[in-house]
């Protein structure tokens, strides 16, 4: 089994930063893309952020400038600096991993993590 653990998450001042982290452990044999989602109360889960294996990095327009996703895969880690946060990105953020377990045959599984908290004071 794989599992996502995230930390870093907590309570920053608007304007403050934050770096996310979130470790892939377990039955790993290949990671392709690794990503943050985030949901705020009463909203559904959005994308954040978005760093394929071997390629450019993505993000949603409300984060572009102020958050940059990047990852270890020597770790199997990644991570989220935020940066210039706002009250808005109040929310849990959660990681996910598109994780290939096994050598023999060539399926690809979503794993999310548990998600942390984010929480941004004006």
């Amino acid at each position: 089994q794989v599992q996502l653990a995230e930390s870093g998450g907590g309570l920053v001042q608007a304007g403050g930063s934050l770096r996310l982290s979130c470790a892939a452990s377990g039955s790993i044999f290949s990671i392709n893309v690794m990503a943050w989602y985030r949901q705020a109360p009463g909203k559904q889960r959005e994308l954040v952020a978005v760093i394929p294996s071997g390629g450019s990095t993505n993000y949603a327009d409300s984060v572009k400038g102020r958050f940059t996703i990047s990852r270890d895969n020597a770790k199997n880690t990644v991570y989220l600096q935020m940066s210039s946060l706002k009250p808005e990105d109040t929310a849990v953020y959660y990681c996910n991993a598109v994780i290939r377990t096994s050598p023999y045959g060539s399926t690809w599984y979503n794993f999310w993590g548990q998600g942390t908290q984010v929480t941004v004071s004006s």
